[in-house]
């Protein structure tokens, strides 16, 4: 055999190293953490989709449009039927009622109800490589810098408050100080003043007047509004903020988180003009198609810029639709916001904290996917450490379950969470595990009959409930007497989760207030 000449084997030989490279490079590249948007909406009910209620006559396309893009949850829940205890749970991973508020919310002139060296969701993931960002509506207080330190903010709505705040200096404790790299928008509700812009811990402009609602379809409370802070176009603006920050983030190669908190359907009911009279039910229906048809401009956002595949969205809401809404006026019409169930916003029954939730993820969630687990919205910040990678401590995130399985659709014998929690915005507890549900209280806990105020009625009621939510949605035949060996094993179940101060494994935990605490536990293990 003769000789290979040389130049023909460093031919070959190059043709190999060719190969192999050409081989490595065509190797799949390693997961990327998913970009992140958590959409939350205020007072929105869960049969003012018509994904989660057909029969609904409010138009929601582009958001049946999410759901079939990704996976419906038929069995979501708040934390709480109000506003600041529901954003509490979803930025710690915790239960609102382990904070130092008990009951309520926090108004705009509130201080700061997240202290700095708590774990957030924000945190986790901008220590893990996010850039972080928050758009809309806190409610979770912040310390404004007052002209006088020496006199606190009060609870109310007393104008003293509002002359004291100085809107040339920064606040404190503020999203900036829990996790965000960016910050925009207002302290409290929209009904709820000063009217400020807050970016970044300033002030966009200073508030040189005073208010009263005057429109046609909502009001508002009196209070400091900035020339900038035009109650009609808040959500149109932050929807704009929302996108505009998608399409500059989408080019960059560190992943990003937005929480887009909405002000709306919330009071003031403020559907532009281009809306108005569009549902043929009332202003609350032409709203809720104004925040559908923003939902639709995200999506497509999204899509646009070229990121869809791996990014999560979530949709859902901070509690049940409000009595506000004119809820008595859509019902005669045939429109039931909280679809077949009990309540609304600030109840204990379900129409207080069951809400739609969507999660569309292309890359791991099946289009046109269901799930019927019981979720909570505290659930997000364990999911959100799932996705990272990261551990989370004994005194993190304690009452928060990975939402991942769910979202790969593996199976799970028997229940996703040990049990849920509910609370109302009197305080009253409630306790789901399985298809049984607890109410710690004989009324509503709430707005709706009977209410926590009305002694004369409620004397006559069992002081708990028991209901079998698989037989009985509506929550209409209380069988705690007739079954008190179930509500002994929940209201044990309670006890523990409340003295453990965590209902995931773990650590024992304290929780805030403590001894508030322990005056709850004392009512209910007196109540027999």
């Amino acid at each position: 055999m003769k000789h290979l000449p040389k130049t023909y084997l460093l031919y070959c030989l190059v043709l190999l190293v060719l190969s192999c490279a050409d081989k490595k490079e065509a190797q799949p590249e390693p997961d990327k953490n998913p970009n992140i948007i958590f959409v939350l909406a205020d007072d929105l009910g869960y049969g003012d989709i018509t994904a989660f209620n057909r029969e609904s006559k409010i138009k929601t396309p582009h958001l049946d449009q999410l759901a079939q893009e990704g996976m419906k949850f038929t069995d979501a829940h708040t934390s709480s039927a109000v506003c600041t205890p529901t954003r509490y749970g979803i930025m710690t991973g915790r239960y609102n009622w382990r904070s130092t508020l008990k009951q309520g919310v926090l108004i705009g002139a509130s201080k700061a109800l997240i202290p700095n060296t708590r774990t957030t969701v924000a945190s986790i993931l901008k220590n893990n490589g996010y850039h972080t960002a928050f758009i809309g509506k806190w409610h979770l207080g912040w310390d404004w810098a007052l002209k006088n330190p020496d006199v606190e903010p009060t609870t109310g709505w007393q104008d003293t408050t509002f002359a004291n705040i100085d809107y040339t200096k920064p606040v404190t404790n503020s999203p900036n100080d829990l996790g965000f790299d960016y910050a925009y928008g207002h302290s409290g509700s929209l009904d709820m003043a000063p009217y400020v812009y807050v970016e970044n811990g300033m002030a966009t402009e200073i508030p040189d007047s005073t208010t009263v609602n005057t429109g046609k379809y909502s009001w508002w409370r009196k209070g400091p509004t900035s020339k900038d802070f035009i109650h009609d176009d808040v959500t149109p603006n932050f929807f704009r903020r929302g996108i505009k920050y998608v399409e500059e983030q989408a080019g960059k190669d560190e992943p990003f988180f937005l929480y887009l908190a909405l002000p709306s359907p919330h009071t003031p009911i403020l559907p532009t003009e281009e809306w108005q009279g569009k549902s043929d039910l009332n202003p609350y229906g032409d709203f809720m198609m104004m925040v559908d048809d923003y939902m639709g401009k995200l999506n497509a956002a999204i899509k646009k810029a070229g990121i869809e595949d791996n990014t999560l969205v979530i949709f859902t809401s901070d509690n049940g639709c409000s009595p506000a809404a004119d809820i008595n006026e859509m019902v005669e019409q045939g429109h039931y916001p909280s679809f077949v169930y009990r309540g609304h916003k600030a109840d204990i029954f379900e129409g207080g904290h069951r809400v739609p939730y969507i999660v569309k993820w292309p890359k791991k969630v099946k289009s046109g996917s269901q799930s019927d687990q019981t979720i909570c919205t505290t659930d997000f910040a364990a999911t959100c450490a799932a996705i990272v990678g990261y551990d989370l401590k004994d005194n993190e995130a304690e009452d928060s379950y990975n939402m991942l399985p769910l979202l790969n659709q593996e199976v799970i014998n028997g229940n996703f969470r040990e049990a849920t929690v509910h609370h109302s915005i009197n305080g009253s507890f409630a306790i789901r595990k399985g298809d049984w549900k607890l109410i710690m209280c004989p009324g509503s806990g709430g707005w709706s009959f009977p209410k926590p105020n009305n002694k004369e009625v409620l004397e006559g009621l069992p002081k708990t409930q028991l209901y079998n939510l698989r037989e009985d949605p509506a929550e209409s035949n209380n069988v705690s007497t007739s079954n008190m060996e179930k509500a002994e094993e929940l209201q044990g179940l309670l006890t523990k989760y409340i003295k453990e101060g965590r209902s995931t494994p773990g650590v024992a935990q304290k929780n805030d207030g403590e001894e508030e605490v322990w005056k709850q536990l004392w009512w209910m293990e007196n109540t027999k």
